[in-house]
């Protein structure tokens, strides 16, 4: 994700949320994105907490059937396109930044932007974290070497997967930039948003590619030493090329109010089904069906988080567009501040909910009050570190 674009990256005109062009301004409504689901990500993390609905270095340890259910359910829905909107969103700005900078300006703005807090945080801070969380009952020194990357992987533990995908796309984009060595600046040009048919089509070929891949790596499973799950790269993978594209041809301009709203509903749509679905095949008896394998619920799972992807990334381009293309004090601090929430809010949450480990209410009361306290904690803790001196050339 690359929560923290130079200004110079995201100049644009918005002189109306229907006319979105490349020349002066600011893309409000990106930042606005941005911010949304920088703060999805943190109650994301915070119902895995409560509702152990998914990996995460700690669990509050109580649940229920309900809670299970809609902890499933509300990361499921979260899970198909959170992540890959991140990437189209971050992707849209890589090609504006390479014809500007160059090749070697550009992957050094990207490894002092994505590298640095991803060796930060996977090879000091997370480390710290971890083993005082264990108690210590070996060195710390002793117990880094010799257990923390095999069981924890190289690099990209935790949210910062997400940094470290984006730093290889970004580097994998330059480097074909410069086997195929085109000019320097490809001018972009106007083109009309692909039709309902084409997106239709997209999205299928998604789900299929998201089939096949779990056919060999299953939902969940970790390729530990990177960190990665590939179950959900073909998604991530197709995503970031859709934003390179949509930069070229200026997709978000010409992005129809009427196509964002069929998307719109389409995604509202496949999140009330996701239910019935689970039900009707199965879920509750078989639920590793739906992970991967020559599996009829698992070519279904895939299909639906393929459309709901492609429809809620559409729909919510649409709406923060049409609705919310503005921005006052609040609002472009909180977009400063984004990138650093992300990165800090793991030892937030969970150190929140270890502190809170002992209030005996229900899981969901729990997680909904931990998220009203984790947002804006997340956000102010950002914004004070990175006017710290030389934090704000990184974050």
């Amino acid at each position: 994700m690359r929560q923290s674009t130079t200004q110079d990256e995201n100049r644009f005109a918005t002189a109306a949320p229907a006319e979105v062009t490349r020349a002066t301004g600011r893309l409000f409504f990106v930042d606005n994105i941005r911010v949304f689901l920088t703060a999805l990500v943190i109650v994301h993390h915070l119902m895995v907490i409560y509702a152990g609905s998914g990996g995460w270095i700690y669990h509050d340890g109580r649940q229920d059937e309900i809670t299970a259910a809609l902890g499933g359910w509300f990361c499921a829905v979260n899970q198909a396109y959170f992540m890959g909107l991140f990437l189209f969103i971050s992707a849209y700005f890589v090609p504006g930044a390479y014809d500007r900078k160059g090749p070697a300006r550009f992957l050094v703005d990207r490894l002092i932007r994505l590298g640095i807090p991803l060796a930060a945080y996977g090879w000091v801070l997370r480390p710290l974290l971890i083993y005082l969380g264990m108690g210590p009952s070996t060195p710390l020194w002793r117990w880094y070497a010799g257990e923390y990357f095999r069981v924890y992987g190289i690099i990209g533990g935790g949210p910062l997967w997400f940094i470290e995908a984006l730093l290889l796309l970004s580097a994998i984009y330059a480097l074909v930039r410069m086997l195929v060595r085109p000019q320097r600046d490809l001018p972009p040009r106007e083109g009309s948003f692909p039709g309902n048919a084409a997106v239709a089509l997209f999205a299928l070929l998604l789900g299929v590619a998201g089939f096949l891949v779990r056919l060999v790596s299953p939902v969940n499973d970790t390729f530990t030493p990177l960190n990665f799950q590939f179950a959900n790269f073909a998604q991530y993978i197709a995503l970031f090329a859709a934003g390179l594209v949509a930069y070229r041809l200026n997709w978000l301009a010409a992005l129809t109010a009427r196509t964002g709203k069929l998307w719109l509903g389409i995604a509202v749509l496949l999140i009330i089904l996701y239910g019935p679905l689970a039900v009707i095949a199965g879920a509750a008896e078989s639920p590793e069906l739906f992970l991967g394998g020559w599996h009829w619920q698992s070519l279904v799972f895939a299909l639906w988080d393929a459309f709901l992807c492609v429809s809620a990334c559409i729909g919510l381009v649409s709406l923060f567009r049409r609705r919310l293309n503005r921005q006052g004090p609040v609002g472009r601090e909180l977009a400063h501040s984004a990138y650093g929430a992300y990165l800090i809010h793991e030892p937030v949450i969970t150190g929140l909910a270890v502190l809170a480990a002992g209030v005996m209410i229900h899981p969901l009361l729990k997680f909904a009050l931990a998220s009203v306290v984790s947002i804006p904690l997340c956000f102010a803790l950002s914004s004070l570190i990175r006017r710290l001196p030389y934090v704000n050339r990184v974050l």
